[in-house]
């Protein structure tokens, strides 16, 4: 008899964006395209709210998107999806989008 598999809580996902910020929009559509793949919970924030600036404070972004993975930095500026979706596929197993899902398909 084998033992049920734990569920695992969603990964917490922050983004703390700017207004008329491409490399924010970018951010989120790869997010939206990882939340439909992986259990994730979402939050964004305004980088001009109180708490936006704090936490871009805190961790020092000299750029936004800020991005936190569980409360810990992960990335400021453009989104590395490849990183992420490795730490997301290691967390939830091979369940995921292919990265063209997420956006990953063209460069620039």
């Amino acid at each position: 008899m084998s033992s049920p598999t734990p569920k695992l809580e969603p990964a917490r996902i922050t983004v703390v964006e700017s207004e008329a910020c491409h490399f924010c929009e970018d951010a989120h559509r790869a997010l939206e395209a990882f939340a439909a793949s992986y259990p994730v919970a979402l939050d964004t924030l305004d980088a001009r709210s109180a708490a936006g600036r704090e936490l871009i404070a805190r961790h020092r972004a000299a750029m936004t998107p800020l991005v936190l993975l569980e409360d810990a930095f992960f990335s400021s500026g453009r989104l590395p999806r490849r990183k992420l979706d490795k730490l997301l596929r290691d967390r939830f197993g091979n369940t995921g989008a292919p990265l063209s899902s997420a956006g990953e398909s063209h460069h620039g």
